[in-house]
Formats: C-alpha cells, sequence, structure tokens
C-alpha cells in the first residue's frame, strides 16, 4: 500500500482538519503568506476571480472560496453540466446499487447516502458521476439542472484524503467520508448531489443553510423542506462550497435515461458549465455532444435562487438528529 495512504490511517485526521479549518478562518497576517504559498504551490490561475487582488482576502477561506469574475464559466446549452471544476473520477451506471469508485472497487448507493435505503432505491438503475476537485480548482458547487430542493442529510464519517491514490487503496472511500447529501426534485425525477469531505477540508456549506460542517456531530442530521419552504435554484446557481478541496457525486434515476457527453471518461478534466449529460438512451457510446452558447454564465447564475423572502428553505424546525438515516 502507498505509504501516504497508510499513514492516513495513523494520523488524527480529525483534529488536523479541526486545526486546518481554525487556521483558515482566521484572519491576521498569516494569511496572505499562506495564499501566495498556496497559489506557488498549486498553480492557481487567478485571472479567473472576481477579485484578483490577493492581499484583499482577509482569511485563506475568502480566497479558497472565491467566486468567478463575469463570464468565467459559460454554461453549455445541455440538460445537465458540469457542476464544478476538477476531474472526472468515475461515471456510469449503477448496476446492483453498486457504484464504481476505482479500479476493482465499488460501494452501495445505500451506503453512499448514510444507510437511507429507501432513498438509494430511487437510483437503482440509474447513473452516476464523481468529479474529484483538486487544491487549484475553483471550489463552489453549481446546479447541473433546475431543482426543487427536498432534503439535506449530514453523514458523519473519516477524513481520508480523496485523491486517486486514496480511492485506489481505501475500500469504500465515499461512504467512510464524512458528506453534505442535496436531493432536488428536477424535471426527470430525483437528483442527489453528494459533497464529500476530506482530510483538512475545513468545512461544508450550502446556499440555503450556510455552513453545515462545524459542528462535527457524531450522528447524522438531517433537513425536510416542506412546500413552502422549499426553494427552487436555477441551472448553474450556486448550491453550495468547499472550504478545501474534496469530490461532488451526482445520482440520477433510471428515468432519466441519461446519456453522458461524448468523450467524457475518467481521467478527464472538466470545467464547471460544461456539457455533462442529456435525455436520451442510458449507452455513453452513441452519445453526442451538448452545443454551447446562448446560456447565462455561471457568474450570472450565482445568485438565481428562486425561494420566498426571508430565511428561505432553512427550516430549521425541520432538522432531526437522523440516527436511522
Amino acid at each position: 500500500m502507498n505509504l501516504a495512504v497508510t499513514a492516513q490511517h495513523l494520523l488524527p485526521k480529525r483534529l488536523l482538519t479541526q486545526l486546518a479549518g481554525w487556521l483558515a478562518r482566521r484572519p491576521g497576517p498569516h494569511a496572505p503568506f499562506l495564499i501566495r504559498r498556496f497559489i506557488a504551490r498549486y498553480k492557481v490561475d487567478m485571472s479567473e476571480a472576481a477579485n484578483p487582488d490577493i492581499a484583499s482576502y482577509a482569511t485563506f477561506n475568502d480566497f479558497f472560496a472565491r467566486a468567478l469574475r463575469e463570464g468565467a464559466r459559460p454554461l453549455a446549452q445541455a440538460d445537465w453540466v458540469c457542476p464544478a471544476d476538477g476531474v472526472i473520477s468515475q461515471l456510469g451506471p449503477i448496476q446492483l446499487g453498486q457504484l464504481i469508485q476505482a479500479k476493482g472497487h465499488h460501494y452501495s448507493a445505500t451506503a453512499l447516502l448514510g444507510g437511507d435505503e429507501a432513498l438509494a432505491g430511487l437510483f437503482n438503475g440509474g447513473h452516476f458521476a464523481t468529479i474529484y476537485l483538486s487544491p487549484r480548482d475553483y471550489h463552489r458547487i453549481h446546479m447541473p439542472c433546475e431543482g426543487r430542493l427536498r432534503q439535506m442529510i449530514y453523514v458523519p464519517g473519516d477524513l481520508y484524503s480523496v485523491n486517486f491514490a486514496t480511492a485506489e487503496a481505501v475500500p469504500g472511500l465515499f461512504a467512510r467520508n464524512e458528506r453534505v447529501i442535496s436531493v432536488f426534485d428536477t424535471a426527470c425525477g430525483p437528483l442527489a448531489l453528494v459533497m464529500v469531505g476530506a482530510a483538512i477540508v475545513g468545512s461544508m456549506a450550502t446556499v440555503w443553510h450556510g455552513t453545515v460542517n462545524p459542528p462535527r456531530t457524531y450522528y447524522p442530521r438531517q433537513w425536510r423542506y416542506r412546500d413552502e419552504r422549499a426553494l427552487t435554484l436555477a441551472q448553474g446557481a450556486e448550491m453550495g462550497r468547499f472550504l478545501l478541496g474534496s469530490t461532488v457525486i451526482l445520482l440520477w434515476p433510471r428515468e432519466a435515461q441519461l446519456r453522458f457527453a461524448e468523450g467524457l471518461l475518467p481521467g478527464q478534466g472538466v470545467r464547471m458549465g460544461q456539457a455533462l449529460a442529456s435525455f436520451g438512451s442510458p449507452s455513453a457510446s452513441d452519445a453526442a455532444d451538448a452545443p454551447e452558447g446562448g446560456a447565462p454564465s455561471a457568474s450570472d447564475q450565482q445568485g438565481a435562487v428562486h425561494a420566498p423572502p426571508g430565511n428561505a428553505g432553512q427550516a430549521d424546525g425541520d432538522e432531526q438528529g437522523a440516527g436511522a438515516v
């Protein structure tokens, strides 16, 4: 086994993540130093940022979750677009309730979705796509299609790295790590968008709730959004963000009859807003490119949230200690 992976079994991952999150949230002279080192180490392209002035970021988190300049991520004319910048880790059909993690490794949709068999059953025979966000990537997550929020689940777990080496070495990695599951109703049925935490990921947040973790509880938490408190997010609208990088997993139902964009394969880099998939035959081999042009950009959609006035969608009264999730 890779020595770096072996070390992860031994290191106090939760403590290190808490310390990293604390440091990243604090303003001070360390912030610009860390930001400059990070940009140099990972070759971050600040020309894409809405605010390219490094000195103006008060904290490392402010820099890491930076917005993009207008027009940096135009949306393709496609039924589903990529929700994030990153690399396709795996994609394909959900067969017998199983998703591919890496060559020789599978995990179940039920485990990924916190043990909720009824929820996992909605995606039997459907499709999935896993996108890995590296440290240099843009870390806001956007809607692949228009969706109405149904529920959100926080599932506690481990904090392993989610890079390719770890995915090939740690069984059930994405179903073991801490994660936030958002479920939407869409024109093709339910859509699950899973944000998977990782080592040194200080927190995950959604636009309707704010920061989900911390607090890091040892039990699942669940929020259900009633009709009068639900909100609808437009395709391309921001739905959440990572504070340090990780992975996004999308689950589609059988009735979506999904076909992935032509040439989309594991290991391929993607950008938020590019064509991901369309309605049609589930076969990816005969998929055609979705044409681009004429659609609003991601930056145009960052505020495109359709919700009732006030703290819409928060539905704090609906939070449950979802021990059965």
